[in-house]
This record gives structure tokens, C-alpha cells and sequence, in this order.
């Protein structure tokens, strides 16, 4: 059996856009019922044994894939939707480095900053938000960067369909993540590195 940490499938749409995670008797009962499109990555990811085939004269089993597309359309246009916020997928969005003085902390020394401040009319949004340290968060205040003449080191963006999925932090195998990794705009801050810790 595959490491625990590892049992989320990647499902897609017939046209290869992520879904959502899915547990492997979620999958294995995709693969079952035989509404699996197609598959990606290298070998499954866990194979299931059910009950004894007396016709086949062996125990029954499944082959789980990493990354499974299923049959039919789609229920929802997921590039139509802004990826759903945390401070947690922010934090991972900016590398854990505070946007004012360019530190790179721990989640826990960090916070979610607002570029307008709520009591201005800032909401929490993709675009408005960046990651803080403390310090400098304290120094802003209830400013806008211009008006604490602390000018932001990078921009904040709305993380893509792909990006989202990594930002999740889920520990996923090399090849899921190869692959969704592939498909991320040049803009992306992810890159190709599945790890954003603080050296």
C-alpha cells in the first residue's frame, strides 16, 4: 500500500481541466464502473483487492491511476470561477516572503495583508491581499503601500486552475505533480519546485 499522504487522485474533465481530489474508493469505483476517459502518470497509484472471482478462480482487483479524466461534461466551468482563497494557499502563492521587506518566514511569523485596508472598501480577494511579516504589517497599518511609502516587491495575481490545485500543499507523487506543474502560465511564481519551506 502507498503512503497514506499520498492517496488523493487527481480528477479531470474529458478535456483534461482538474476537478477536485478524490479519495481511491472514489476512483476505484470510477474505474469499476468503467467512466474513466483516460489516465495519466507513471503506474498506478495504489492497486485495491476486493472480494474472490470464483469464475476467474482469483481475488478481484483494481488499478488506481494518480490522474483519471472522466466521461461526460463537466458540471461546472471551473476556469469561469476564481480559485477559492486561504491565507494558506496565499502564503504559498508569494513563497512565504513578505511583500514589503522581501523576508521569507514561517507560515506561523506570517499574515494576510490588505493592499487597501477593509476600512476602505479592501476585501479579501486574490487581488488584494498579499503576505505580510509582522513587522512590517504593524508598520503599515491602516495605510495603502503608497501612503506608508512602503512600495510592494512583487504584484499580487489570481492563482489558474493548476496553480490552485498545487497551492493546496497536499503531498501528491512526483509525476501529479510534474503534470500539473507543466501546465502553469510562465507568470506562475510556483515554478517547477514542489517546495516553498523556508531554508
Amino acid at each position: 500500500m502507498n503512503h497514506p499522504s499520498l492517496s488523493h487522485v487527481l480528477q479531470l474533465d474529458i478535456q483534461g481541466t482538474p476537478q477536485a481530489w478524490i479519495t481511491l474508493p472514489q476512483a476505484a469505483r470510477h474505474v469499476a464502473a468503467g467512466t474513466v476517459a483516460w489516465v495519466e502518470g507513471d503506474g498506478p497509484l495504489a492497486t485495491l483487492r476486493g472480494g474472490f472471482n470464483i469464475r476467474l478462480g482469483r481475488a478481484s482487483t483494481v488499478d488506481v491511476p494518480p490522474i483519471m479524466a472522466l466521461r461526460g461534461a463537466a458540471r461546472v466551468n471551473l476556469f469561469d470561477a476564481a480559485p477559492a482563497f486561504s491565507r494558506h494557499k496565499l502564503f504559498r502563492r508569494d513563497r512565504l516572503t513578505c511583500a514589503y521587506c522581501g523576508r521569507r518566514l514561517p507560515t506561523h511569523l506570517l499574515s494576510c495583508d490588505h493592499i487597501v485596508p477593509q476600512s476602505r472598501g479592501g476585501g479579501w480577494s486574490w487581488m488584494n491581499l498579499v503576505t505580510a511579516c509582522g513587522p512590517c504589517n504593524n508598520r503599515k497599518a491602516d495605510r495603502t503601500p503608497e501612503q506608508a511609502r512602503m512600495p510592494l516587491l512583487y504584484l499580487p495575481y489570481v492563482p489558474s486552475r493548476y496553480e490552485s490545485f498545487l497551492l493546496e500543499g497536499r503531498a501528491i507523487r512526483a509525476d501529479v505533480h510534474e503534470w500539473l506543474a507543466a501546465r502553469l502560465p510562465r507568470s506562475s511564481r510556483l515554478g517547477l519546485q514542489p517546495d516553498t519551506r523556508p531554508s
